[in-house]
Order: C-alpha cells, then structure tokens, then sequence
C-alpha cells in the first residue's frame, strides 16, 4: 500500500487548482458513497484530485485507479479494509469498470465501513450505469460532460464569465466587455473546445483514441459484441456523422450495413450513453410518442469536425451545439414548428440571415442565429447557449 500512497500524493501535490469544471459545485461531496461518471477525456480525474487538495486530510486520504497492477493480486475490498484500519477516510477509485465485479465489492465496502467515504469515477458510462442497479439506496452518480464555451473561455483564454441562465440569455441580459469579438474564439470552440485535453499536443490523435476506445472497447465488452459489429458502430457514427442531421430510417441503416433494422435502435442507445452520440427525441405526451427518437446527432461540434472531416454541414453543427449546452440543465424535445422545443419555447436555429417564418404560431418563438454578436427582441446570438454552465 506505500507505493499505492506514494502514487495517490504525487497526483494530488500536482494538480493545478486554478481552473474547476462546472461539475465540482453540483457535486455532494459529503455523500458516503459517489459515483462521477462522464465520456472519456472531459476531465473526471482531474476534477477528484483538485477536491482532494483544496478540502481534504492528505494523510487520510487514497486516490487508486483501477488499471493499477496492484490489483492483478490484490482485492479493492481489502484494500478498503487496510485502508480503514490504518485511519483511512476518503477512498477515491478512478476507472472502476476496469476492476471486474466492482459493484459488489463497493456494496460489501460501503456496508463494512460505515465512517470511511468513497469516490469512484468511470468513462466507461454503459457498465457504470448497469452497475449502478446493484448500488441502489447506497451509490450516488453524477454526470459530467465537456466543456461549454464559457468554461473553454477560461481555461483556454483566462477570461472569467459568469454562469447565466436561459431566461437571462432570451432577456439579452449578456454582459460580456471582456469578450469584445466573441465570434472567433466561438468558431475554435466549435473545432477544438469541448474536450480539456485540448490543451495538450496532438488534439486530433487523441480525440481520434477516445472514440475508437469507446467504440471498439467500450460498447463491445458491455454489449458482448464481436469486432466485427464494433466496427459497425464505427460506420454508423460515420452515418451520423455526415448527415444534416440524421433522421433514422432503421431499413436503409440496416441495408447499408448489413445488420438487422432491430440492432439499430440498440447501436443508437449504446453510443447515446458512451458520450458519442446525442438523440432528439419528441415530446412524450402519449403512449405512441414515447421514446420516438426523431433526429440523431454527433455528441458535440467537436466530434463533427473530426468525424465529417471536410463534409461537414454547418447547420447540423450549429444544432449539435445548442443541443449539446442546453441539455446539461434543460429537457430538450424536437418542436412540430421548429427545430427545438425547451419547455413552452420553440428555437429555430440558422445563419445571421435566417427568418422566423416558421414561429409565426409559437407561443413563445426564438430565432437563433450564428456569425451574430449581439441579440434583439426574440433573436439570440448562437454563441450566448454556451454560457449556461
């Protein structure tokens, strides 16, 4: 367990606390037992060891991950035990999906040591989510996603911008004179903001592992799937990726790859659920709309601009954007009068040149548009949908 520690305290002594994701204020700390999961590379590890240093006892305190060759011989429920018995208080367990029959040893954990708290994380957010069953009344999960332009501002640009809410962006309640041109550096987010690790050499190399990780390890070991339907999943994402966006007809899917129509609406949830893919469904007022999913798009602009390569449509990246910020804190449906209904409010999202012919019978109707700096009336700069967390 001393290599363990001596591990756990480097970690911790060299995590930069400057910057905290949006996530760390929504998170419980205080629950005994809690769980963070997320897509792969949006920054989990991170954020747990920036707790770890600015609230907790280092000295009572063990970050593990799961990957480590210490668990090759070595149980996580008797390192819970020793941990506990020498004083421990605060486990962490990076990469839990990793450690095989997790969710039994964390139960047996959590009913063992009544004073001892654990965190664990997972990319891997299909198994966590099955795991989590066993967990029930014990584990408290939270998701996290990338990052939104306000926090790309600060990480990227050191421009602090406060959190604004929806009703503060329709108002046009923006005050912003630290971001004079907010369209360029809107435009980089798009291409290369979403993902922390950005930051670091060889964007398009890394963003290029985390899908074919989550698409040819990820979804395959949780589905039991061979490699020959992993790279299915690689070709229908190629699909979606090309697509204005895409609106699923499971025949023509399941005719172009030679898979079963049946599979296709399991293909969809699973890469739903990895963080690769995000589905619109309709309003579900009624036993024959529930569940319909109506359009499919990439998770974020990001995964667009890698996928599509020099084919992608702007419209749909401009719609996975605004699907993409908004869904952190707001449901959001497709509209029968325009591309998005959030609550009692229809958007219509397009170009600076782009009419509101199509909410001339919204109760309440917004027209969004992109390459716009400021907002009027019911008209909202696309770029202000990336202040709201």
């Amino acid at each position: 367990m001393e290599d363990l520690f001596a591990y756990s305290n480097r970690l911790i002594a060299e995590v930069n606390t400057d910057f905290v994701r949006y996530a760390y204020q929504q998170v419980n700390w205080n629950n005994r037992l809690l769980g963070l999961i997320g897509p792969r590379g949006v920054g989990k590890t991170t954020l747990v060891l920036q707790h770890i240093k600015m609230n907790l006892p280092v000295q009572q305190t063990l970050y593990v991950t799961a990957e480590d060759f210490y668990f090759a011989n070595n149980r996580l429920l008797d390192l819970a035990d020793s941990f506990a018995k020498a004083g421990g208080q605060y486990l962490f367990v990076d990469e839990i999906h990793k450690y095989p029959d997790w969710s039994r040893e964390l139960k047996l954990i959590y009913d063992y040591h009544k004073d001892l708290k654990v965190v664990f994380t997972g990319s891997s957010v299909l198994d966590i989510k099955k795991g989590t069953a066993d967990l029930s009344r014990r584990a408290v999960v939270y998701s996290m996603q990338g990052l939104s332009f306000r926090e790309y501002l600060r990480l990227f640009h050191q421009l602090t911008v406060p959190v604004y809410t929806l009703e503060q962006l329709l108002a046009h309640e923006i005050e912003l004179p630290q971001l004079p041109r907010p369209l360029p550096v809107f435009a980089d987010y798009l291409k290369v903001g979403y993902y922390p690790f950005a930051q670091e050499d060889d964007f398009d190399t890394r963003l290029q592992q985390v899908i074919n990780q989550t698409l040819e390890v990820d979804i395959p070991t949780y589905a039991e799937m061979n490699v020959s339907t992993g790279r299915k999943l690689k070709q229908l994402l190629g699909i979606v990726a090309e697509s204005v966006p895409f609106k699923p007809n499971m025949s023509k899917i399941a005719e172009i790859l030679n898979i079963s129509r049946n599979n296709i609406a399991d293909y969809l949830l699973y890469m739903e659920e990895a963080g690769m893919v995000a589905q619109l469904r309709g309003d579900t007022t009624g036993i024959r709309s529930l569940g319909k999913i109506d359009k499919v798009y990439l998770d974020n602009a990001n995964l667009v601009y890698a996928l599509a390569k020099n084919n992608q449509n702007i419209g749909n990246v401009r719609e996975t954007f605004f699907i993409n910020q908004l869904r952190v804190n707001h449901e959001v449906l497709s509209s029968t009068t325009a591309d998005f209904r959030i609550e009692d409010m229809d958007f219509e999202i397009g170009g600076k040149n782009k009419g509101g012919k199509q909410l001339a019978d919204a109760k309440r109707g917004f027209v969004v548009k992109d390459d716009i700096e400021h907002g009027f009336l019911k008209t909202i700069p696309l770029w202000y949908f990336g202040l709201l967390y």
